[in-house]
C-alpha cells in the first residue's frame, strides 16, 4: 500500500506528534487558548516552525469567533489549514516533447544524492521507461563507483569517466549516448556543491551549457536533493542553492530518518517550488511522488486518534 509506505516513512515524525497529541487531548480536555498554545508547541517539535505558529493563530481566531467550540473539531480544521499551506506544492515530473528528457540532480555536500537518484531511476524503470544514468559527480571519492553499482542493480546503462574527470565532458557524453540510444530519460548526477564554492557553481553552469548544445530545451528538470533530517537547515540550504541554480523541484530525502517532517511546510513558506518526491526508507522502492493530501493525512493520523 502506497499510503502505508508513507505512514511508515514518516513514523518518527508521527511518533513525536502522537505523544504530544495524546497528552493534549487527554481526559476530554475542553477547547481553550491553553490547549491551542500546547498544540503550537507540539507542531513546533515536528519542525513546522513559523507555519505551526501561523496555523495555530488561525485556529485561535476561529475559536474566538465560535467557529469551533470543541476539541474534536480541531483535527479537521488543522488539516484544512495545513493543506492550504501546501497548495501548489505538488508537481509531476517533466517530460520532453520529443527525444530524451534530461533530469539534472543537484545538491549541497552531504545531502546524499546517490540513493535518491537510484530511487528515481528505479521508479522510472518500473513505469516502463528506458533510462540512462550519467555519473557527473567526478569529484567525490567513490561517487562513480556507487552510482555504477546502483545502475547494475537496477539494470540500466551508465555513462561515466574516472574520478577527477571533467563533469561537463561526462555530461556531453551522457547526452550523446541518450540521443543515440533513444532513451526516455537521462538522469545526470553532479558534484555536491555549496553556495560559497563559486568555482563549483560555475562548473554547474558549464554542464548546463554543454547539455543545451545538444538538446536546447534541456535540462527539463533540475531536482535539488535536500536532507530532511536537517529540518529547518534544509530551508536555508534550499534558499541559498536556488539563488544560483535554476531548480525546478525538490526531492526530500531521508524522511524516514527524522522527526522533523514538518520542515516541508517551512520549505513551502520560503520557496515557490514543488516538492516532487519524498525518500521514505532505505530500499530503492521507498520513493513517493509528493501528494499534499496524503502527506498531511499521514502526519495527522495520530491527532485524529487522540481527539477521538
Amino acid at each position: 500500500m502506497v499510503f502505508g509506505r508513507l505512514l511508515r516513512g514518516l513514523q518518527k515524525t508521527r511518533d513525536k506528534l502522537a505523544a504530544g497529541f495524546a497528552r493534549l487531548f487527554a481526559l476530554g480536555r475542553k477547547l481553550d487558548e491553553s490547549l491551542l498554545d500546547e498544540l503550537e508547541e507540539v507542531l513546533y517539535g515536528a519542525d513546522l516552525g513559523i507555519t505551526g505558529s501561523r496555523v495555530v493563530e488561525e485556529l485561535k481566531q476561529a475559536w474566538r469567533k465560535r467557529e469551533i467550540t470543541e476539541a474534536s473539531e480541531v483535527p479537521e480544521l488543522l488539516r484544512k489549514k495545513l493543506l492550504a499551506r501546501l497548495q501548489g506544492c505538488e508537481g509531476t515530473l517533466a517530460r520532453a516533447p520529443s527525444g530524451p528528457t534530461v533530469i539534472l540532480v543537484v545538491g549541497v555536500n552531504g545531502s546524499g544524492k546517490t540513493t535518491p537518484i537510484a530511487k528515481l531511476t528505479h521508479l522510472l524503470v518500473q513505469r516502463g521507461h528506458k533510462v540512462l544514468l550519467g555519473a557527473g559527480d567526478t569529484f567525490r571519492a567513490a561517487a562513480v563507483e556507487q552510482l555504477t553499482l546502483w545502475a547494475q542493480r537496477i539494470g540500466v546503462p551508465i555513462v561515466k569517466q574516472a574520478t577527477g574527470a571533467d563533469p561537463a565532458a561526462v555530461a556531453f557524453d551522457a547526452v550523446s549516448a541518450a540521443i543515440a540510444r533513444g532513451v526516455d530519460y537521462l538522469v545526470l548526477d553532479t558534484a555536491g556543491r555549496l553556495h560559497t564554492q563559486k568555482n563549483l557553481m560555475a562548473e554547474l553552469g558549464k554542464i548546463v551549457r554543454v547539455i543545451k548544445k545538444q538538446i536546447p530545451d534541456a535540462p527539463h528538470e533540475t531536482l535539488l536533493v535536500l536532507d530532511a533530517t536537517t529540518g529547518q537547515n534544509a530551508i536555508k540550504q534550499a534558499r541559498e542553492f536556488t539563488a544560483v541554480a535554476q531548480v525546478t523541484g525538490l526531492f526530500l530525502a531521508k524522511m524516514d530518518g527524522t522527526a522533523k517532517g514538518g520542515a516541508v511546510f517551512g520549505i513551502r513558506e520560503e520557496l515557490p517550488l514543488p516538492v516532487k518526491f519524498l525518500g521514505v526508507g532505505e530500499s530503492v522502492e521507498d520513493i513517493e511522488p509528493f501528494s499534499a493530501e496524503a502527506f498531511v493525512d499521514a502526519l495527522l493520523t495520530p491527532l485524529r486518534q487522540a481527539a477521538g
